[in-house]
């Protein structure tokens, strides 16, 4: 086997084929962060010409003007494959070294155990302990605030028609896409000079929630590198609002703590998102609150807005927000999800991925409605190998340990 550099373009063809390919992985998100004064680097394994395993690296100074080194999404082998990783890892460490790196942050697109729509473990299903105790022979140690989600939830594109993809459905989230239907709301796709709506519907959403949007150079950089391969979307759903604000055929969700009833009976509150992705509505104002503003226009009103990845074999519902006085009554942010799930089924992709959720679910958590609602659709969790780094300096790895 042999450890050597390789180009963007022989990057991309192994990176297309492989079972662990992440969209964070391909030459686009190089030249994005490239912006940003990061430099990128591919990398690869090969044997008698065939390639083994890759990655895309990305460096910046850091720590005492050392390199930071990351592989978003990667790198791209077999995890337990024990002599492969051995190979590869200690090769790599060689190299980094040689470019004056000190520390290695990986987090591979590799799923770790297999998980039912619950969480819970699959009987008789995959646990790839392996390739986590080879991480960790190589002195990779698991981080606990790490920039991606360790735990996704998906849905397998298993059926192809509308009807069949409704009844995959739960009860609850198919009344939310009827009334959303009923409401008037549309759905379509925004053109690069639109992007200003979709930053508005994300800034709003950040300032409400407390998180960290992005900015409009980044939405129009993604655009601009994934529109034409075809690989990114940016979605919204709109409707004209009466006069006086009235609406009809409104959402069951009506309870004053913002709870609504699941197929069980049950009631659970519905959280605040503060993850990328939006889900689950909170209750806000009602349409008939005289505090509540009128769109007077014939125009279309944005209610919600959605970016999605559609790369590889999946569709990938990334970013997200809502328009808070509307969310309740129109239940946008469903038909966004129902349009998307129907052109995942129509284009022949395999999986629906809802992306992160905020660990394991667990109903005593702030954020179960975002699970919930991602429940609703079908599916299952998916449970990543997580997020890891590797010092190789002491220094560093003394400085750190005077910290904590």
């Amino acid at each position: 086997m042999k450890f050597e550099e390789i180009t963007a373009e022989e990057f991309r063809a192994y990176a297309n084929n492989s079972p662990y390919k992440s969209f964070m992985q391909t030459p686009e998100i190089a030249s994005l962060r490239e912006k940003s004064g990061w430099t990128s680097h591919y990398v690869a394994v090969k044997k008698d010409g065939e390639t083994l395993a890759a990655s895309l690296l990305v460096s910046k100074p850091a720590f005492m003007k050392k390199l930071y080194f990351y592989a978003p999404g990667g790198p791209l082998l077999d995890l337990e494959d024990t002599k492969l990783v051995n190979f590869f890892f200690e090769n790599l460490k060689s190299y980094i070294k040689s470019k004056n790196g000190y520390l290695l942050h990986i987090d591979p697109y590799y799923e770790l155990v297999e998980r039912d729509r619950d969480g819970l473990p699959v009987e008789g299903g995959f646990n790839r302990k392996k390739a986590l105790k080879n991480l960790e022979d190589l002195g990779f140690k698991e981080m606990k605030n790490a920039s991606q989600p360790k735990y996704l939830f998906v849905k397998p594109i298993e059926t192809r028609t509308e009807t069949e993809l409704m009844e995959s459905f739960k009860r609850n989230t198919r009344n939310h896409i009827r009334k959303a239907e009923k409401m008037g709301v549309t759905i379509r796709e925004l053109k690069r000079e639109e992007l200003d709506k979709f930053k508005a519907i994300t800034e709003s959403t950040s300032e409400r929630r407390n998180f960290t949007d992005k900015p409009l150079s980044y939405y129009e950089t993604m655009y601009d590198l994934f529109h034409d391969r075809g690989e990114v979307k940016f979605i919204v759903a709109e409707a004209v609002i009466t006069e006086d604000g009235t609406t009809r055929g409104l959402s069951e969700i009506t309870p004053e703590n913002g709870t609504f009833e699941p197929e069980d009976g049950t009631t659970r509150g519905l959280s605040e998102v503060t993850t990328e992705n939006e889900g689950a509505s909170p209750v806000t104002t009602g349409a008939s609150d005289p505090s509540r503003e009128c769109a007077i226009s014939g125009t279309p009103t944005v209610l919600s807005a959605a970016m999605f990845m559609t790369y590889g074999r999946e569709v990938i519902y990334l970013f997200s927000g809502s328009d808070q006085q509307y969310m309740r009554d129109y239940n946008a942010q469903y038909l966004i999800q129902y349009h998307m799930i129907k052109f995942a089924a129509e284009n022949n992709f395999d999986v629906y991925n809802f992306y992160g959720i905020n660990g394991l679910p667990d109903e005593n958590s702030k954020d179960y409605g975002i699970y919930e609602f991602k429940k609703g659709f079908g599916g299952h969790v998916v449970e990543l190998i997580g997020s890891f780094e590797l010092s190789l300096s002491k220094t560093y790895t003394l400085a750190k340990k005077i910290r904590h």
